[in-house]
């Protein structure tokens, strides 16, 4: 893990959830982290808990639903701590409810802060990394972004337009031979509380995943400079099915109790 000594590294949505546990695991390997969150209280008792372990941390608030406070904390970042090595968009929210359930305002926030806030980070964070010809962007996206998930549906819409958006980013980057990585993490539900109350069918082939697993799968990842983690093994074998007649495809889906594994959602709502 000497690949994150040293290197700043910008992680949103850090106070809780998988972007605490990164930030906390990096820090180990002598990561110089900087921290946004909107949850003011939670992001400076992280930074408090990495400075008291011998780490370096700054914690920013930042409304990552807000574009002009995200324009406004990158130049703060970049003006203060200098180039940032490492972009972890992290950040996320969730609804959990039927689409016709969820308000306007509902629908467009969990844009805002899951899609917006990382396309607002790059376009801000890259030009640098570009003048370098170093760096790494890291898109924790979703295996909903991947896959349409009943009772998710503005949240299946923000993550594919992630995931669309990181691949477009990812070849720009190749044509123009650049050094700058990209590395695109698609986990199935990770028990930090997000998704609390959801069910799997098959445990044993589709499982939640642990915090601490998903955690170590995914540093080891950016570690690598590996262009994609998709977890577990079973969502990345679904992939080519969709070669198969949509009839087919969506009794595979269901047969794993993917469109009823929100019914028992409880949730808490942001990453």
């Amino acid at each position: 893990m000497q690949y994150f000594q040293d290197k700043a590294i910008v992680i949103t949505g850090a106070a809780q959830g998988i972007g605490r546990a990164l930030s906390l695991e990096m820090a180990k390997f002598h990561g110089k982290m900087i921290l946004l969150d909107i949850q003011e209280a939670k992001l400076q008792a992280l930074v408090q808990e990495i400075q008291q372990q011998g780490g370096v941390a700054h914690g920013l608030f930042c409304d990552l639903s807000n574009q002009e406070q995200i324009v406004a904390c990158c130049k703060r970042i970049l003006n203060e701590f200098g180039p940032v090595d490492i972009l972890i968009n992290n950040a996320g929210i969730v609804s959990g409810r039927p689409f016709l359930q969820c308000s306007q305002d509902q629908v467009e926030r969990t844009l805002r802060v899951n899609t917006f806030a990382s396309i607002w980070m790059v376009k801000e964070l890259l030009p640098q990394m570009q003048q370098r010809n170093q760096g790494h962007l890291v898109q924790l996206a979703s295996a909903a972004g991947l896959v349409g998930v009943a009772q998710l549906a503005d949240y299946c819409a923000s993550k594919f337009a992630v995931v669309g958006f990181h691949e477009s980013i990812h070849y720009e980057l190749q044509k123009n031979k650049s050094n700058i990585a990209t590395t695109l993490v698609c986990p199935y539900y990770i028990d930090t509380g997000m998704f609390a109350g959801v069910k799997t069918r098959f445990p044993l082939l589709l499982p939640i995943l642990s915090e601490q697993e998903a955690t170590q799968k995914i540093l080891r990842a950016i570690a690598k400079r590996k262009p994609r983690l998709i977890m577990p093994w079973l969502v990345q074998a679904l992939l080519p099915l969709r070669i198969l007649p949509t009839s087919w495809f969506d009794w595979i889906v269901n047969f794993f109790g993917v469109n009823v594994s929100m019914e028992t959602f409880k949730g808490t709502h942001s990453a």
